[in-house]
């Protein structure tokens, strides 16, 4: 429980027989007169004190030291969370007579700190008699204090009684002279006041026509004024209101742009997870022709060389299906950052819309109040006729409101001044609108670009693939025929000459591995027949319809001068650009690709023989 203890703490000092000083303090409490416990230190004792709880003050200095103790815990008393407390810590459940400790503690987040703790003893019956003794005698001390002061209070208040009546006799007496006075001059008054009240009726009644003339002009130019301004500002909304029908049909056409992109996006994630597919076909065919090259002991290391390409064009195809989906984000978040600056621009026409809205309010205000001052001028107009008496103030009344009627002119023009201001930022707003769609324009451009070469590049791989299905029966028969070796394999034909380097397809390396054999033994018989080894030929033959392009594609594209719908800004280098890796070395080959590359970016002649893949690598 907490309660209000009041502590006294008294030195005491005693010289008889021996010159000593005590530190006498007493707890009490002012609502239980039988709460005392006393305690006193002597100089003995403060030192066992002192050593035992480890303070670091004389006994001269202890007492106001304590005193500070007791101020913090005072100011910190009214507090949610006090920093210092004191504690009044008794070893029974109640306080009845029995020794108690009273603990200053400081509080922390961590621990409670006890700066000091001292032992008191309950009060016996004699020192409660004693103090009790005391108590009454500053009671009556006090009471006695009281009742004089009483005494003179009441003195003091008979004796301005007394005066005040005096003082209220002669005060009645001069009132009696001062109204008679009084009365003989306000007759002198009023005969003045009605003759000058005739005078100044006329004039009132003169000026009054006057500022009804005066009213009437001024209601008609503020009626033309104010009517001219709802026009404009209703011509101003019908035309923000066609700006943002403009606006909704712009946004309606860009989302059904960016929906058929998604379309688009998900047919090439559908043709890419067939890519995918082949990819793992075609490995699965790798490990089964690398477990046929593990029976056949003398092919082993030049198929495994061959199998290592085939692995890398896969792997090339796949960093070009990394590559245009990295380009598809791309878009995407163009796409999200247009979306975000419409959004913005949508919100700032709203708060035009809500600033103008206001201003129509305020202009509503304005029309309220110059009714309102109307009202006013005829009750005015109505005063002047029944109560002549007060012209002056009426004239003084009159001047302000024409003061007010100036301030109310004044804050119109303001008003008209901050339309303009705010018809200035819509023709800003409406500009950097047009900003925004030019910059829409110009990324639907780039879209559309990427779509073109996106579907060149298709185009490509299916002109490829075509010339591929249509060339391959020709030249395997023609390859019958030709030069055959024992093993039924047709010779190797030479492309130095021509200067073209391309990568060899599967098919054409398994020739190229039999001819050293055919060389060496030249009549020598083989243990391998043919028919196992043409159905060999033909599964490669399969296999590499997927990666090599022949060269009398190009050949034709070139004669014919076929720039495949592309523009030579298309192949120029650019920082955010993706390099052409993974297509074939046939279709990146330089005098192919010469005449749509610009100036700067064209790779020097190519001599014969040397290979397309030191002008354009991987």
């Amino acid at each position: 429980r907490r309660l209000k203890v009041r502590v006294n703490i008294e030195l005491l000092s005693i010289s008889n027989p021996v010159h000593k000083k005590d530190l006498a303090v007493r707890l009490t409490d002012d609502t239980d007169p039988f709460f005392l416990y006393n305690l006193v230190i002597s100089e003995e004792d403060f030192q066992s004190l002192k050593s035992q709880q480890g303070l670091l003050v004389d006994f001269s200095a202890f007492p106001q030291k304590f005193i500070d103790l007791l101020q913090q815990c005072i100011q910190e008393q009214n507090k949610d969370i006090p920093r210092f407390l004191l504690q009044l810590v008794s070893s029974a459940p109640a306080l009845d007579h029995t020794p108690v400790s009273l603990n200053v503690v400081e509080t922390n987040p961590f621990k409670h700190l006890t700066h000091l703790s001292l032992k008191f003893l309950p009060g016996s019956d004699a020192e409660i008699k004693k103090f009790l003794a005391d108590c009454l005698k500053c009671l009556k001390e006090e009471k006695m204090m009281l009742e004089e002061k009483l005494k003179k209070t009441e003195e003091d208040l008979t004796r301005q009684l007394s005066y005040t009546q005096q003082s209220l006799s002669e005060k009645s007496r001069e009132l009696d002279k001062l109204k008679n006075e009084w009365t003989s001059y306000t007759t002198a008054l009023s005969s003045k006041h009605s003759q000058e009240l005739t005078s100044e009726k006329e004039r009132a009644l003169q000026a009054q026509t006057q500022y009804q003339q005066q009213h009437e002009q001024q209601k008609k130019e503020l009626e033309s004024l104010h009517q001219k301004s709802i026009q404009q500002l209703q011509n101003r909304l019908s035309e923000l209101e066609v700006i943002n029908k403009d606006l909704t049909e712009r946004r309606y056409k860009g989302d059904s742009t960016v929906r058929e992109l998604k379309a688009k996006l998900s047919g090439l994630e559908e043709e890419c997870q067939r890519a995918k597919q082949e990819v793992l076909s075609l490995r699965r065919e790798n490990t089964t022709l690398d477990a046929e090259c593990h029976e056949k002991e003398k092919l082993i290391n030049q198929l495994q060389t061959r199998v290592a390409v085939l692995e890398q064009e896969i792997k090339d195809k796949d960093q070009l299906v990394n590559r245009t989906k990295e380009v598809l984000d791309a878009t995407q978040e163009q796409k999200v950052i247009l979306e975000e600056s419409t959004e913005e621009k949508q919100r700032h026409l709203e708060r035009l819309e809500a600033t103008i809205k206001s201003l129509s309010a305020e202009l509503l205000k304005a029309n309220e109040i110059i009714k309102k001052l109307q009202g006013d001028l005829k009750t005015l107009m109505s005063k002047l006729k029944l109560k002549n008496t007060v012209t002056i103030q009426q004239e003084k009344l009159l001047a302000e409101k024409e003061e007010k009627l100036q301030k109310e002119q004044r804050e119109s023009q303001e008003l008209g001044q901050s339309l303009r201001m705010k018809e200035q930022e819509v023709c800003k707003l409406q500009e950097q609108l047009e900003g925004t769609i030019q910059k829409l324009e110009e990324s639907k451009q780039l879209l559309k670009t990427n779509e073109n070469v996106i579907t060149w590049l298709n185009r490509q791989l299916s002109e490829v693939q075509m010339a591929k299905k249509l060339d391959s029966p020709a030249s395997a028969q023609a390859g019958g025929r030709a030069a055959v070796s024992p093993l039924g394999m047709p010779d190797r034909p030479s492309f130095h000459s021509s200067g073209i380097s391309h990568p060899i397809s599967p098919l054409y390396a398994f020739q190229n591995f039999l001819e050293p054999t055919h060389s060496k033994n030249g009549n020598s018989q083989c243990p391998v027949s043919k028919v196992p080894l043409n159905s060999q030929l033909s599964k490669l033959s399969r296999c590499s319809d997927a990666h090599t392009v022949p060269a009398a594609g190009h050949a034709a594209n070139k004669e014919n001068g076929d720039q495949l719908g592309l523009d030579s800004k298309y192949f120029k280098k650019k920082d955010d650009s993706i390099p052409l890796r993974g297509l074939s070395q046939n279709t990146l080959n330089s005098e192919y690709l010469r005449p749509y590359l610009p100036a700067k970016a064209q790779p020097p002649p190519r001599a014969a023989g040397t290979p397309a893949s030191a002008y354009f690598p991987g």
